[in-house]
C-alpha cells in the first residue's frame, strides 16, 4: 500500500500528539514520586547489606516497588504519592519484618531491626517467601506473586517481573543485561537460547524464575574463566514436575492457509521429555540464524574465530535462514529435547530438530556501478524457489562426581539437502539477458568435543578441550540461457541454448586441543599458563563445464578451470595470561606466541610455508558496583584464508563473475579494541548501556577486480595498507511509573580501499540510526509502545556521494479487557529516499489478533491477520565495492487465519 505525502503529514502530526501527550505525562508522572529511605540492622547494630524491602501497593494500578540494601545496610526506594504499601524487610536467617505505611507529599525515612529466626532450618515454620530475593549474584523472582492468571506463555510472565524486559523476537535482558542462556529445573533448555524457552513454555507452569549472574556451566571455574554470560533458570511448579503438560495450535485461513503448533512439555526428577512442533504456510520461521548461531557454539563464542563466523554467515544455509521475506513458505519443523539422570553425577541428554520447508522469493534491484569509466545501472529480477531440508542433533554426556572434577562430551550432526530453481532477468546497457539458475546442496557436518575440569590443589586447577570437526560439502550449479556470458573468461561454444553445469566438492578435517592451567597466587594475583593445537586439513575439487546439445563435454580445464587443491594447516601456541586486581579495577594482560606450519597443493604441485606470530592481548574490568561496569579489551589478530581462496584455478562464481585464488596468500593482520559500559538503577529505573569497537587491518587480503559491464573478474593478494572500521552504540532506558521512555542510537564508520580496473581508490561509507520510544504497562488499560527510527547512509567512492535516508514508525498495542478478551496489533510504517536518484517510496504494514479463552478453561480462540494492508514489497538499500543497490523485496499478502487453542 503506497501513502501520499498527505496522509503522511498526518500520521507523523497524529504521532508528534501522541508523543507530546506522553512526553507531558512523563513530566508528571515523575512529579508523582516520594523518596522513601532508611537502613536495616540487625540487634548489634551491624548492617545487614542485600537485604530484601518489597513495598506491594493496594491499589491495582500501582507497581510493586523493590530494593536491596547496600553494603553499609542503607536503601532507597521510589513510592507513589498518596498510596497505601505494606512494606516487607527480608534477610536469609532473620525474621522478616512488616509494616504498613501510607505516603504523601513528603518523603519517608524508616529504619529496621531485624532479629534472628532460631527456627530458620525448620521449614515448617518458615512460612514467609519474598517475591524477590538477590543474593550476590543471583536473583529469584517468586513468579507467582506477579502474574494475573492471563498470561499465555512464559514471555508474558517475565514481562511483569521488575527488571526484566522482553522484546518481540524473545530475547531477555535482567537489570539492562541480555540473558545469554536458559535453564528448566538446572538443565539446559535445548540449546539454551532464550525463543524457544519464552515463547513456548505455559506461563501457568513456571513457579520460580532464577537469573544467575557471570554465569559458567562448571562451578569451580567461575572466577577463574571471565563470563559476561547470564543465564535464567526457570522452576516449575511442583504439579509441573511430574507431570505433562503443553499446549496444542490449530489455524485455518482463507485461500488455504493453515497451522499446526504443538508444545508438549514432561518433567520429573530423573527424566525430562519436550518437543515442539510447527506446520504452517504463513511464512511463520520456528527456526532462526540466531538459533543456528547456537548450535554453533554461541555468537561470542564464534566472534573469537571471526573467519568461522563469516564462513558461517555467508553460508547457504544461513542466508535460507537470514531471509524473512518471501511471496510464499511452506514450513515443517520439530525439535525434541530429552535428558536423563543415569546417577547422582551423571546426565544424558540429546536434542532432533529436524526442518523441511518451500519458498518462493521475488525481487527487483536497481544496481547503479560506480568508479568505472562509463558509470551505468542495471535493472535486476530475480526470482527462486527453494526446497531447504536440514537435520540436527546432538548428544551430551555430563559427568561431574564430585566439586573437584567435571566432564563433559557432546556429540553434533548436521545433516543439509537444498535445492533451488531461479531466474534472473538483467536488463543493462551491454545486453538483456535470461538466465535460469538450478542448484542442490548436499552437506555433513559432525562435530565431537570433549571438556574435562579438575582442581588439582587449592592454588590450581587444569582444563582440558578438545574437538575434532568434518565437514563434507557437495554443491551442483547449473545455468541455462540463451546468449553467451562472461565472454572472454569461458570458452563457450556457440549453442541455441548455453547449458554451463559446475561440479564442487569440498571436505575438511579439523581437530583443536588446549590445555590450561590457572594458578591463583593470591587472591587478587592468578597466572593463567596454556598450550594448544590448531589443525586443518581440507580437500577441495571443482569441474566447470558446458553441456552440448550433441551429448558432447566442453570442458574449461583448457581455459585454466578447475582445481584439485589440498590445503594443511598448523597452529601451536603457547599463552601466558596475568591477572591481578587493584581496588574495584581486574586487569588481565596476556600474550600469546603461535607458531604456524601450512602446505598447499594443487595437482602435483605443492609449496610448503611457516611463521611465528607474537599476539598480545590485554582486557580490563572495572565493577564500580553490581550494576554498574566497564569493560575494556584489545586484541592483535591474525586469520589465515580458507581453501577457497587459496584454490589457484578459475572457478565461475556466478552467472555474471569468475574468482581465481592465490595460494600465496598468508594471514591477515589486525587490530580490534572494545569498551562497554553498564548502568542499571533499580531506584531510579534507569539502564544505560554505551558500546564501542574500533578494528584497524594493517595487513589485508584484498580482492581485485576487472569490471566489463556487469561481468566481472576477482582475484585476491596481499595488502598492506591501512583501513579502519569503527562503530559507537548507546542505549538509555527510564521507566517512571507505567511509562518506559526508550533512546538508542548507532553509528558505524568504515574506510577500504577498492582495487577495480587497475585502480585503487579509498572509499567511505558511514551510517547513522537513532530511536525514540516510548512504552506503557497499565495494569487495567491498553498498552501502547510507540518507537520512531530515523536512518542515515552515506558512501563516498571517488567523487561519487550515494546518501540514503528512511524514515520508520512502529506502533504496538495490546489490550486485556473484559477479562477474558486480548487485543494485539502493530503497525509500521517506512518513508525510504534515495536521494542520489532522487526516488521517494513509502510502505507500510499492520497486523492485528483477537484472542478469547474464558478463565479455567483450557480452550483459546484466536482471529489473527497479518499484512492487513496488503503491501507487496519492502524498499532497502546496500553497497559493496563498485555497486550501490536499490532492491525491492516482494512479501507474503494479506493473511486471515482462525485459531483454536488447547492448554493441557
Amino acid at each position: 500500500m503506497i501513502i501520499s505525502n498527505s496522509k503522511f503529514s498526518s500520521i507523523k502530526k497524529n504521532s508528534l500528539i501522541s508523543i507530546l501527550l506522553i512526553g507531558s505525562f512523563f513530566f508528571c508522572s515523575y512529579s508523582q514520586q516520594v523518596t522513601f529511605i532508611g537502613n536495616v540492622k540487625d540487634t548489634l547494630h551491624n548492617p545487614l547489606p542485600y537485604a530484601n524491602i518489597l513495598a506491594i501497593p493496594q491499589a491495582d494500578d500501582q507497581d510493586v516497588k523493590f530494593a536491596i540494601t547496600e553494603n553499609d545496610g542503607t536503601y532507597k526506594l521510589g513510592l507513589a504519592k498518596n498510596q497505601t504499601y505494606e512494606l516487607t524487610v527480608s534477610y536469609l536467617g532473620y525474621k522478616p519484618q512488616k509494616v504498613t505505611i501510607t505516603t504523601t507529599d513528603q518523603d519517608l525515612t524508616k529504619n529496621f531491626i531485624l532479629k534472628e529466626n532460631p527456627d530458620q532450618l525448620d521449614e515448617v515454620n518458615i512460612k514467609y517467601t519474598p517475591p524477590i530475593t538477590v543474593k550476590e549474584d543471583t536473583i529469584t523472582y517468586d513468579v507467582t506473586k506477579f502474574v494475573t492468571g492471563e498470561e499465555r506463555k512464559l514471555r508474558d510472565a517475565l514481562k511483569k517481573l521488575p527488571g526484566v524486559e522482553v522484546d518481540r523476537e524473545g530475547n531477555v535482558m535482567v537489570n539492562g543485561k541480555k540473558v545469554t542462556k536458559v535453564l528448566v529445573e538446572n538443565k539446559t533448555f535445548f540449546t539454551g537460547n532464550s525463543k524457544l524457552a519464552v515463547n513456548n513454555i505455559p506461563a501457568d507452569a513456571v513457579e520460580k524464575v532464577e537469573v544467575l549472574d557471570n554465569y559458567n556451566e562448571v562451578a569451580m571455574l567461575k572466577g577463574l574463566q571471565d563470563s559476561e554470560d547470564m543465564a535464567m533458570n526457570i522452576l516449575l511448579k511442583e504439579d509441573k514436575k511430574k507431570f505433562v503438560f503443553g499446549d496444542i495450535e490449530v489455524g485455518a485461513g482463507i485461500k488455504k492457509r493453515y497451522l499446526l503448533h504443538p508444545n508438549l512439555f514432561y518433567y520429573s526428577p530423573r527424566t525430562n521429555v519436550n518437543f515442539i512442533g510447527d506446520l504452517n504456510n504463513q511464512g511463520i520461521k520456528s527456526f532462526s540464524f540466531s538459533d543456528y548461531l547456537e548450535f554453533e557454539g554461541g555468537f561470542g563464542k564464534l566472534l573469537d574465530d571471526v573467519g568461522s563466523y563469516f564462513s558461517l554467515f555467508n553460508s547457504d544455509f544461513a542466508q535460507y535462514l537470514n531471509n524473512q521475506d518471501f511471496t510464499a513458505n511452506i514450513n515443517q519443523f520439530g525439535a525434541l529435547n530429552i535428558r536423563q539422570s543415569v546417577s547422582k553425577h551423571t546426565d544424558i541428554s540429546g536434542y532432533l530438530i529436524s526442518s523441511n520447508s518451500k519458498t518462493q522469493t521475488a525481487s527487483n534491484t536497481l544496481n547503479a556501478y560506480q568508479n568505472i569509466a562509463d558509470p551505468f545501472t542495471e535493472n535486476r529480477t530475480v526470482t527462486n524457489t527453494i526446497n531447504n531440508f536440514f537435520t540436527v542433533g546432538k548428544v551430551t554426556v555430563d559427568y561431574d562426581p564430585s566439586y573437584k572434577e567435571d566432564f563433559a562430551y557432546n556429540a553434533f550432526v548436521k545433516v543439509t539437502n537444498n535445492d533451488s530453481h531461479g531466474f534472473v532477468n538483467t536488463i543493462n546497457p551491454d545486453q538483456n539477458n535470461s538466465i535460469t539458475t538450478l542448484t542442490d546442496v548436499t552437506a555433513l557436518n559432525l562435530k565431537q568435543n570433549i571438556t574435562y575440569s579438575r582442581k588439582l590443589s587449592k592454588a590450581h586447577t587444569a582444563t582440558l578441550e578438545a574437538t575434532y570437526n568434518f565437514q563434507n560439502d557437495k554443491p551442483i550449479t547449473e545455468w541455462l540461457t540463451n546468449q553467451q556470458i562472461l565472454q572472454g573468461l569461458i570458452p563457450l561454444e556457440d549453442a541455441d541454448v548455453y547449458n554451463i553445469l559446475q561440479t564442487k566438492k569440498s571436505a575438511s578435517h579439523n581437530f583443536n586441543a588446549i590445555i590450561k592451567d590457572y594458578w591463583v597466587i593470591n587472591n587478587f594475583n592468578h597466572l593463567y599458563t596454556s598450550v594448544g593445537i590448531n589443525t586443518s586439513f581440507n580437500d577441495f575439487y571443482n569441474e566447470d563445464l558446458q553441456l552440448l546439445n550433441d551429448g558432447r563435454i566442453n570442458n574449461f580445464s583448457s581455459a585454466g578451470f578447475g582445481n584439485d587443491f589440498g590445503y594443511s594447516y598448523i597452529d601451536s601456541y603457547l599463552g601466558l595470561e596475568y591477572k591481578f586486581q587493584i581496588g574495584i579495577a581486574t586487569f588481565k594482560p596476556a600474550v600469546f606466541y603461535h607458531g604456524y606450519l601450512w602446505r598447499t597443493q594443487q595437482f602435483e604441485d605443492s609449496e610448503t610455508f611457516s611463521k611465528n606470530l607474537l599476539l598480545p592481548q590485554f582486557t580490563t574490568k572495572v565493577e564500580f558496583n553490581n550494576s554498574e561496569k566497564l569493560n575494556f579489551k584489545y586484541k592483535l589478530n591474525a586469520r589465515f584464508p580458507g581453501i577457497n581462496q587459496l584454490a589457484n584455478n578459475f572457478i565461475l562464481s556466478n552467472f555474471n563473475s569468475v574468482y581465481k585464488g592465490n595460494n600465496q596468500l598468508e594471514n591477515q593482520l589486525y587490530h580490534s579494541a572494545t569498551l562497554s559500559y553498564y548502568k542499571f538503577s533499580l531506584f531510579k529505573n534507569l539502564n544505560l548501556n554505551f558500546n564501542t569497537s574500533f578494528n584497524k587491518r594493517v595487513k589485508s587480503i584484498k580482492t581485485v577486480s576487472e569490471l566489463n559491464g556487469i561481468e566481472s573478474f576477482n582475484t585476491a593478494i596481499m595488502f598492506d595498507q591501512p583501513e579502519h572500521n569503527w562503530m559507537l552504540s548507546g542505549r538509555v532506558s527510564k521507566k517512571i511509573n507505567k511509562i518506559r521512555y526508550n533512546l538508542s542510537s548507532r553509528f558505524s564508520y568504515n574506510d577500504y580501499f577498492q582495487i577495480l580496473n587497475d585502480e585503487t581508490n579509498l572509499n567511505v561509507s558511514k551510517s547513522i540510526a537513532s530511536t525514540i520510544g516510548v512504552e506503557t504497562s497499565f495494569k487495567n488499560h491498553p498498552n501502547l509502545e510507540i518507537n520512531y527510527t530515523k536512518d542515515f547512509n552515506n558512501y563516498k567512492a571517488l567523487n561519487n556521494i550515494s546518501k540514503f535516508e528512511n524514515d520508520q514508525l512502529e506502533v504496538i498495542l495490546e489490550y486485556d479487557f473484559l477479562k477474558d478478551f486480548i487485543f494485539k496489533a502493530d503497525y509500521t510504517y517506512n518513508n525510504y529516499n534515495n536521494k542520489s536518484l532522487d526516488t521517494k517510496t513509502t510502505f507500510d504494514t499492520a497486523n492485528a489478533s483477537l484472542f478469547y479463552q474464558k478463565e479455567d478453561s483450557p480452550w483459546g480462540f484466536e482471529v489473527n491477520a497479518t499484512n492487513l494492508f496488503d503491501t507487496r514489497f519492502k524498499q532497502q538499500n546496500s553497497f559493496n565495492a563498485f555497486v550501490i543497490s536499490d532492491s525491492r523485496t516482494f512479501i507474503l499478502p494479506r493473511i486471515v487465519m482462525f485459531k483454536v487453542s488447547y492448554k493441557l
